[in-house]
């Protein structure tokens, strides 16, 4: 139910892609198929999804934009237009991402997956989803990429005589548990990898499908080498559903937090994006009911919308929550110097001005009232070692020296 515009007429291979996708449009050829993203109409809700649409690409010259012509066909046929998860096998060249960035707590991380099934309306990694001709919309919650190769790919580069173990972050772009992992097992078999070398290794999800692993875990917990976050932005279950609407539900996070902390593995929540005028009232009740689960650690990030993702955004609150949408945005500006979106090392995660130090001080309260102020325990890089079976065999030559 989307049509082509903007296409450049003396751009052949531009043309193409858009003919292809105006076919798409018209007829639901092509991989999606009529249960595919590229059918969607208008800007009403989908059941399970956090965009209502496809947004422009912007690396592409051309846009969707909606027929609203075939929406008014289909109402009248009483079609059902369904949005299904396609996954990609993906058969990745590196698996270790890379960075220096001064105000994160890791210069490596993993992410077994592109795109995420959660559906976050707010989620930074959106944009990524350009890059690969796909729309930060329903494509980066619909069109999603596996890692197929991730374990042995880790296995390879944590082989490699010269490497040196540092903490690696699972779950720093996409989520690590979301719901394709329960099928596709990647992240437990990167855990396995992490295991078998003695690698330290912090997880951040929103998922409770992280206690699958709980018996991996527990072992790396034992030896010093895990960590896990669980993120929690409200308790309010309606909120939360339209917000993240495929992560599991506050209730069980909060219950994640209290199986892996009465297993003996170190766990804190984040209050992770705090939404001013919509989630900003629940910081305190996430804090005391993460701390009273057994979280022995807290963080939080103020909401930032980075490119495509202010728009996906502003659609959104005018979709659920079309009263409080002018102030949520007024007030994101507050935070934001004006701005919608902040990316300053030691701001982008915080925010700047009078209400962000208010909601800075109100954590800081909240963290010492409830005991989670407490400083991180390290985790162990001495016990790395490659396991025997992946050690190379010395050349017989060096025998002669």
């Amino acid at each position: 139910m989307y049509s082509i515009r903007g296409v450049p007429m003396n751009d052949g291979d531009a043309a193409k892609r858009a003919g292809a996708q105006s076919r798409r449009a018209i007829d639901g050829s092509g991989p999606d198929g009529p249960d595919g993203p590229a059918n969607l109409g208008g800007t009403a809700s989908i059941k399970g999804r956090g965009a209502s649409g496809n947004d422009r690409v912007r690396f592409e010259a051309w846009q969707r934009v909606p027929d609203l012509t075939r929406a008014e066909a289909d109402a009248a046929h009483e079609t059902v237009i369904r949005f299904r998860t396609h996954v990609t096998d993906r058969h990745a060249r590196s698996i270790i991402s890379r960075n220096a960035s001064p105000d994160i707590g890791f210069d490596r991380s993993i992410n077994p997956y592109q795109g995420c099934e959660h559906g976050c309306i707010y989620c930074f990694a959106r944009p990524s989803h350009a890059y690969l001709g796909l729309s930060p919309g329903l494509d980066f919650e619909t069109r999603l990429f596996a890692k197929t190769n991730a374990a042995a790919l880790l296995e390879t580069e944590l082989s490699k005589p010269g490497y040196q173990p540092a903490l690696i972050a699972l779950g720093a772009n996409t989520d690590p548990y979301q719901p394709i992992e329960r099928e596709r097992r990647i992240t437990r078999a990167v855990l396995e990898v992490l295991d078998a070398f003695n690698h330290p290794v912090g997880i951040t999800t929103k998922s409770a499908l992280v206690l699958r692993d709980l018996d991996i875990l527990q072992r790396m917990a034992a030896r010093d080498l895990v960590r896990v976050y669980i993120s929690v932005a409200t308790l309010d279950r309606d909120i939360a559903r339209a917000l993240e609407p495929r992560a599991s539900t506050p209730a069980r996070r909060i219950d994640a937090v209290r199986t892996l902390a009465a297993a003996g593995v170190p766990v804190g929540v984040l209050v992770a994006p705090i939404v001013p005028a919509l989630t900003d009232h629940d910081i305190e009740n996430v804090l005391r009911a993460a701390a009273e689960a057994g979280a022995e650690a807290a963080g939080y990030v103020m909401l930032r919308l980075p490119l495509e993702v202010r728009d996906l955004f502003v659609d959104w609150l005018e979709r659920h929550y079309p009263l409080r949408a002018r102030h949520v945005m007024s007030l994101i500006e507050q935070v934001r110097d004006g701005k919608h979106n902040d990316s300053t090392f030691g701001q982008r995660m915080r925010g700047t001005g009078t209400l962000a130090t208010l909601i800075a001080q109100r954590v800081a309260i909240a963290r010492r009232r409830y005991g989670l102020e407490g400083a991180r325990r390290p985790l162990r890089t001495d016990a790395f070692a490659v396991p025997a079976a992946r050690r190379t065999p010395p050349h017989p030559q060096g025998r002669l020296f």
